[in-house]
């Protein structure tokens, strides 16, 4: 019934940060996702005006039709493995797409249950992608789900099913749960996989060697993602966190430039001062410390931990 099912592009997507990608990567996706259900419906005896209006509606890339159609259709056979399949694809990507994150993790619920109906009812036939989409929505419902995004993305590696993002979501899993070894190795593997990292692998790896309090690697990545990315707001996370990293591993003037460049690239902010507040304290110098407070409240009264330093 699936052919060729070891070799797709079904969707990717740059972790929480960015749920949109450039338009050449959502053709891929759409493409892959065509090829998928086209596949989905090969085997199938007397092909009905239901699958026909599907699959139009799908190879069309009207995802939420897709799925309105599916979950109208199960009604009737909630226990057809291509249906369930098909809603539970159309229900991801739907839910990927949704601006209100309570509206995304409707589709995402909706994805699971389809799919593990579909995993249920063929025990005996794995195909890795169900087990890979399965992987990834529960990705989406939070840290409390990252050992069955784990499971299921493991489970669909095993199968040779071969998805470029398998082991950055695999990364993000297993920090999830605070595997960080795990994660750095994960990581490490989509780093040799891309052609260029991207700026959000290269903060993950930095993060998961930090919290191995391995701050010279960290420290490395982190540079990496600064002399590289042409995000001028990734510029300023991976700068906060070489400042972090400096300040664990004891250079404290390192940590120092790395706030001065982004007040000089980036012009005045609140957390930056703030934080060069908490590195003058940190040094026992506690004029500086409050006259970099000081200016964080004026920049942001809303700030909360400037405010306490200043018993405001």
């Amino acid at each position: 019934m699936f052919g060729n099912k070891n070799k797709s592009r079904y969707g990717r997507h740059i972790y929480r940060l960015n749920k949109i990608r450039a338009p050449a990567v959502v053709l891929l996706v759409l493409l892959a996702a065509v090829g998928t259900i086209t596949i989905l419906s090969r085997g199938r005896t007397g092909g009905t005006n239901i699958r026909r209006e599907l699959l139009r509606v799908w190879n069309e890339g009207d995802f939420e039709q897709a799925f309105e159609l599916s979950k109208g259709a199960l009604t009737d056979k909630p226990l057809d493995y291509f249906l369930l399949t098909i809603n539970g694809f159309s229900a991801y990507q739907t839910g990927i797409s949704q601006i209100n994150n309570h509206n995304t993790l409707y589709y995402i619920d909706e994805s699971i249950q389809s799919l593990r109906k579909a995993i249920l009812l063929k025990e005996s036939y794995k195909d890795g992608r169900v087990y890979y989409v399965l992987g990834k929505a529960y990705s989406y419902k939070g840290n409390e789900y990252a050992d069955l995004a784990i499971k299921y993305l493991e489970v669909a590696s095993n199968l040779n099913y071969e998805a470029e993002d398998i082991p950055e979501f695999l990364g993000l899993a297993f920090a999830s749960i605070g595997d960080y070894r795990k994660s750095v190795e994960a990581f490490s593997r989509a780093f040799k996989e891309e052609r260029s990292a991207s700026d959000n692998l290269l903060l993950s790896i930095g993060r998961s060697y930090m919290a191995m309090q391995e701050f010279g690697m960290a420290i490395g990545y982190f540079q990496r993602c600064v002399d590289t990315s042409p995000d001028s707001r990734s510029i300023v996370v991976a700068r906060l966190l070489l400042a972090q990293a400096y300040i664990q591993s004891g250079d404290h003037d390192s940590a120092e430039k790395q706030y001065l460049s982004i007040l000089s690239e980036s012009g005045e902010n609140a957390e930056v001062r703030f934080q060069l507040g908490e590195l003058f304290h940190l040094r026992g110098d506690t004029t500086r410390a409050r006259a970099e407070w000081r200016i964080a409240y004026r920049q942001d009264p809303a700030h909360a931990r400037a405010r306490a330093r200043l018993n405001i």
